[in-house]
């Protein structure tokens, strides 16, 4: 049983780095997003810069974390008595139904990196900082169905996210003012 805890530890790994790859090509979106808006040659200069990182972080580190991330969960899952246990649990389920969320974030990103690779802006920069905030939320709702391991009090845990989400719009909203403050 001791290469449960390997697997655990590698999908844990993948997970952290799965993450930071979502946060920060989000963040290099809204950078993409505003070079779109600057004079030549600033544009073309910042434009091909950002679309080499996004592209290394996107297809060097996010993909293959969550592919990596994905594999070492299933096997977690499917070929462990402990994993097989825990596909039984209530929690598991709903914890489960964020992964998918998850994924669904994951294929959003892929749409919006092609369009972006391809100079099609479809989003604003503030459209793009609010969806930065899904994963995180995603996050919040995985870590402490985990740590828990309670598909907790369904009524707490909707207030708690509910309330979590009002205070990154709250916090979206002030940010917001403070940057059009400073560019005035």
């Amino acid at each position: 049983m001791e290469y449960y805890n390997y697997l655990k530890s590698l999908h844990l790994i993948f997970v952290i780095t799965w993450f930071a790859g979502l946060f920060y090509i989000v963040r290099l979106f809204v950078y993409q997003i505003e070079a779109a808006d600057k004079p030549s040659p600033e544009k073309e200069i910042l434009q091909n810069q950002y679309k080499i990182m996004t592209y290394r972080l996107w297809y060097i580190i996010t993909w293959p974390s969550a592919v990596l991330a994905s594999l070492f969960a299933f096997w977690m899952l499917l070929f462990t008595p402990i994993g097989n246990a825990w596909l039984q649990m209530p929690w598991m389920h709903v914890k489960l139904g964020f992964v998918f969320v998850l994924y669904l974030y994951h294929g959003k990103c892929h749409q919006i990196f092609k369009q972006l690779q391809h100079d099609e802006v479809k989003y604003t920069t503030n459209f793009m900082r609010l969806w930065n905030e899904v994963a995180t939320i995603i996050l919040f709702a995985v870590v402490f169905l985990v740590v828990l391991k309670n598909a907790f009090n369904w009524i707490y845990g909707v207030i708690g996210i509910f309330a979590f989400s009002m205070i990154i719009m709250l916090g979206f909203k002030f940010y917001k003012r403070i940057r059009e403050k400073s560019n005035h």
